[in-house]
């Protein structure tokens, strides 16, 4: 069964957002999904990068209110 985890990281810049997403991946379960919460306008391209270059896959990257929602699923 899989779990949906958020990490809030509004207020960070770049590369805090894509590190502190890797801490809480590392303690997930494959399979299990993380809900990211960025203001740094840079955090899409980021969490891009992030998965294409780890595997994990990238779900769903929006904004609104200049606020980016990025939801990963960690590999395996």
């Amino acid at each position: 069964m899989e779990k949906c985890n958020i990490l809030d990281v509004q207020g960070l810049a770049c590369p805090l957002p894509v590190l502190r997403a890797n801490k809480v991946l590392r303690g997930m379960a494959g399979g299990d999904e993380l809900t990211v919460l960025a203001t740094d306008a840079a955090a899409p391209r980021d969490f891009d990068s992030y998965c294409k270059s780890t595997g994990h896959q990238l779900l769903e990257s929006s904004e609104e209110e200049g606020v980016f929602r990025i939801v990963i699923r960690k590999k395996g």
